[in-house]
């Protein structure tokens, strides 16, 4: 969506894992990016004249290919995300990755990696459209996710995920353990938050 610089990216991974067999991936992956989809149609009404940039993209090569090891997976994962930080440098001032977004009773606390003052946007935001209770106070561990090349880059980004979530990277990551309205109160929330950044300085 065209406008002032920088940008504001808003992302998901469409790849799924390449095992166990039979992996579905309903929420590592495909809750993320019908979020990115659904923004994509909903945003453009909601922002005002003169506002930044926003770029939807949904990154391929998140998961790990057969082979790598869990030692290796910062430099054998992430080939999507890492292409497109290098391929585009200076030109994305904030990110907000969606992951593990979906699942029944999500409580999403702030990664250990995601910028606190973007994260605490993200709260505000999510008290604005009624949806504080799935953003609680608390941290969870630094994971290695799509945002970390533009971390690396400097960008203040936040990555959106329950890592908690019990069905990860198991054939039970199933569409059964989502819930829409859980979907909707985080899609929601980055909606809202996403239309503050834009209009952040809108008449410069």
């Amino acid at each position: 969506m065209p406008g002032r610089s920088p940008a504001i990216l808003i992302g998901a991974h469409y790849d799924t894992e390449w095992h166990p067999t039979g992996f579905v991936g309903a929420n590592d992956g495909a809750a993320g990016t019908a979020a990115v989809i659904e923004l994509g149609r909903a945003l453009p009404s909601e922002l005002p004249a003169g506002h930044r940039e926003i770029r939807l993209v949904l990154f391929d090569g998140e998961e790990d290919p057969p082979g790598c090891t869990d030692a290796d997976f910062q430099f054998c994962a992430l080939r999507g995300s890492r292409a497109y930080a290098a391929a585009h440098p200076g030109e994305v001032g904030d990110v907000i990755l969606l992951d593990y977004i979906a699942n029944k009773g999500a409580r999403i606390r702030r990664e250990g990696s995601s910028d606190p003052a973007l994260w605490e946007q993200l709260r505000r935001a999510a008290e604005e459209v009624g949806a504080a209770d799935i953003f609680p106070a608390g941290e969870q561990p630094p994971i290695l996710d799509d945002h970390i090349p533009f971390i690396e880059q400097g960008v203040p980004s936040i990555d959106v995920i329950d890592f908690s979530y019990p069905y990860a990277d198991t054939v039970e990551d199933t569409s059964d353990k989502l819930d829409p309205a859980v979907l909707d109160a985080v899609g929601e929330t980055v909606a809202q938050l996403t239309i503050e950044l834009a209009e952040a300085n809108v008449s410069q």
